[in-house]
């Protein structure tokens, strides 16, 4: 490959990022109702076909932008489980840290769970993003255990549903630690798990 071509690749995927960082946090500051082409264009200072050439429409960049939050929210979930040497705990820090990565950051969140995305979870097309996270809570659990992807699942599933639940006020927030201390007890104490 030429050094030219490298270079326009290099340039190209740097203003893929622009515009995935520039959606995301237009996003965060003023919902996704804002984040339209055109502001994305005022504000990474490109012009709307050059947009479209990275992106279809806003749908292509809500995908994109999911994909990077679930890199974001892996690295967040690895940080949190490798900081403790303690399975059980390890478990207790992923979910705290997915927890506190939906409440931080609702619109992110919004974009991996919420809005219509055509990306696939539990298919050969998931993205490596998606498997990473979702491989941090697997990890929580002894490699023994032949239900763990089960077990990943259900605290995924819970989690999903406490955050949703939570940021719209549907359960009060001060319960939190014991719904945690009862989904933990309730997967990490049973045979196989621990």
């Amino acid at each position: 490959m030429s050094a030219v071509r490298e270079r326009r690749e290099r340039e190209r995927a740097a203003r893929h990022q622009l515009i995935v960082a520039a959606a995301r946090e237009l996003a965060e500051a003023e919902g996704w109702e804002a984040v339209t082409t055109r502001r994305l264009a005022e504000r990474v200072e490109y012009s709307q076909p050059v947009l479209y050439s990275h992106f279809s429409g806003k749908d292509a960049i809500v995908r994109a932008v999911a994909i990077d939050g679930f890199g974001r929210l892996g690295a967040h979930l690895h940080h949190a489980r490798t900081a403790t040497p303690w399975r059980r705990e390890a478990l207790r820090a992923a979910c705290r840290a997915y927890l506190e990565f939906a409440s931080k950051r609702p619109a992110l969140y919004q974009a991996m769970f919420v809005m219509p995305t055509d990306l696939k979870f539990a298919h050969a097309e998931t993205p490596p993003e998606l498997r990473a996270a979702f491989d941090e809570f697997v990890s929580c659990f002894r490699p023994d255990n032949a239900r763990r992807e089960l077990f990943a699942e259900v605290i995924w599933s819970a989690l999903h549903g406490i955050a949703v639940l939570s940021e719209s006020g549907r359960i009060p927030p001060d319960s939190e630690e014991e719904r945690l201390d009862f989904l933990i007890t309730q997967l990490a104490d049973t045979p196989s798990s621990g």
